[in-house]
């Protein structure tokens, strides 16, 4: 009867130091992460995994055996920054698939990438007619880069000497139905302005509000919970 008792609270501990160490180890997403980050992930999870379920495991004794693996890898980490060799070797090299329009048969089969796998990705990157591809890279992370032809890209206003303005990062106003406070101070706006804008649109209560972001240009984008 007390072992039940006992797992939850050494479960969640595991899970805590878990996620503190992930924290601490990466800031990428799961598609970004290289053959070690996952390998370091699964290590991780296999020593948080034996404190839930396994009892006879000291809470103590599970305590260093994750800042140990943490601080390993971290290193290990921290080591490839400085040398290419060591990334090289840890997270892998990029692989050309496509060459000035010719593919690589060769370092296709090297990567075991069948020519079904490189037409979805290629599909992923809106590309859908091979035809058009000046390059494609097989990142280490597993992401197909893409070039195209310079005839098959799309125009730019630069191409058509068109000067544009500035764009900037918008700033989120309302988030969840609630104002976020420090994003009017950081534009110089207030309460007032906002409640004014609102009400242009018809709208009476913040919470009204599922999301509301302010773009450089001074445009109000606002999304309601009831759209």
């Amino acid at each position: 009867m007390l072992e039940p008792l006992i797992i939850v609270p050494r479960t969640v501990l595991a899970l805590i130091f878990l996620f503190i160490s992930t924290k601490i180890l990466t800031k990428r997403s799961l598609s970004k992460l290289t053959h070690f980050d996952y390998l370091a992930i699964a290590t991780l999870g296999t020593v948080a995994g034996n404190l839930a379920f396994n009892l006879k495991i000291r809470i103590i004794n599970f305590i260093i055996s994750m800042i140990v693996i943490t601080l390993i890898i971290y290193l290990v980490s921290y080591l490839s920054l400085k040398s290419r060799l060591l990334r090289k070797h840890l997270a892998g090299e990029p692989t050309i698939l496509i060459k000035n329009g010719k593919i690589l048969e060769n370092n296709m089969s090297k990567l075991k990438y069948s020519y079904d796998y490189l037409i979805q990705q290629l599909r992923e990157k809106k590309v859908f007619d091979i035809s058009h591809v000046e390059f494609a890279i097989f990142e280490p992370n597993g992401e197909l880069s893409v070039q195209l032809k310079s005839q098959n890209r799309p125009l730019t206003p630069r191409d058509l000497n068109i000067q544009t303005d500035y764009e900037g990062l918008a700033t989120e106003i309302i988030l969840d139905g609630k104002l976020i406070e420090n994003s009017l101070k950081l534009n110089s706006l207030t309460k007032h302005w906002l409640k004014d804008e609102l009400k242009k649109r018809g709208i009476k209560d913040i919470k009204e509000v599922a999301f509301a972001a302010l773009a450089t240009n001074g445009n109000l984008y606002i999304d309601l919970y009831r759209d």
